[in-house]
């Protein structure tokens, strides 16, 4: 299975990329997002690790069932040859309805079909109150 734009990147296939998993990832649907890695993708997620499609449809779906009204956006940082840098912010309602804001930062390999074999991902949460989200 090929996932285009496939690398090395330039910068109109990076940003077409990054665009294409913030839409993945605003769909809430963890079986077309792992579509877009390798079956033995590793990811670092925070504190957690994550080792293939089965895990990391797991951990979406746990993920979007406690993120309410979750809305996600990208943007390129960088890119060279199979990998790209992002810098993320996305706004979530917790189960005990207070809202987040989460801001980060993902660096991402792909194999040479296009599928994200690694992503590494540091997050941070700020409290905010509804009036202030911005997604």
């Amino acid at each position: 299975m090929k996932k285009y734009p496939l690398p090395p990147f330039n910068e109109e296939t990076a940003k077409q990329k990054v665009q294409m998993a913030e839409d993945a990832w605003n769909s809430k649907n963890p079986e077309t997002v792992a579509l877009a890695y390798t079956l033995n993708s590793e990811w670092r997620n925070r504190t957690q690790f994550i080792n293939g499609r089965e895990e990391i449809v797991q951990f979406l779906t746990n993920k979007w069932n406690k993120e309410k009204n979750y809305k996600l956006k990208k943007e390129l940082w960088g890119f060279r040859n199979n990998r790209i840098a992002v810098r993320f912010e996305y706004e979530f309602q917790a189960e005990n309805n207070q809202w987040y804001r989460a801001y980060g930062n993902e660096l991402w390999e792909f194999d040479e079909n296009g599928l994200m074999q690694k992503r590494y991902a540091s997050i941070n949460d700020l409290e905010i109150e509804e009036q202030d989200r911005i997604l």
